[in-house]
């Protein structure tokens, strides 16, 4: 069992940044890739970032791509989402997920534990 802790998320202005963390506990927390998933109001739950355990490479959604840098750091169970040139589109309930899977790491529906999730509202 993994329990995921995320925080750092809150209002700011279209342009700023923000670093999310995902906080992990339980089982080896280097044995498990992390993604990061969003869902805005109405919409459904889609991927923005992720870092394998294996290679430590991370992925990225176009949308996000150029913008975002996703880390980890095994010393400390978390990982982080580097959010920069923020936009009011960006504005979501942002959760981390992990799988022991180190790959396919875009799909809702193959990760294994969730955070509760942290808002993120950007302001035009």
């Amino acid at each position: 069992q993994v329990q995921l802790v995320e925080s750092g998320g809150e209002l700011v202005q279209a342009g700023g940044s923000l670093r999310l963390s995902c906080a992990a506990s339980g089982r080896r927390f280097s044995a498990y890739s992390i993604s990061w998933f969003r869902q805005a109001p109405g919409k459904e739950r889609e991927f923005a970032a992720a870092i394998s355990w294996f290679d430590g490479k991370a992925y990225y959604a176009d949308s996000v791509k150029g913008r975002f840098t996703m880390s980890r750091d095994n010393a400390k169970n978390t990982a982080y989402l580097q959010m920069n040139s923020l936009k009011p589109e960006d504005t979501a309930i942002y959760y981390c997920a992990a799988t022991t899977r180190m790959n396919n790491l875009m799909q809702v529906d193959l990760m294994d534990y969730w955070g509760q999730g942290t808002q993120v509202t950007v302001s035009a």
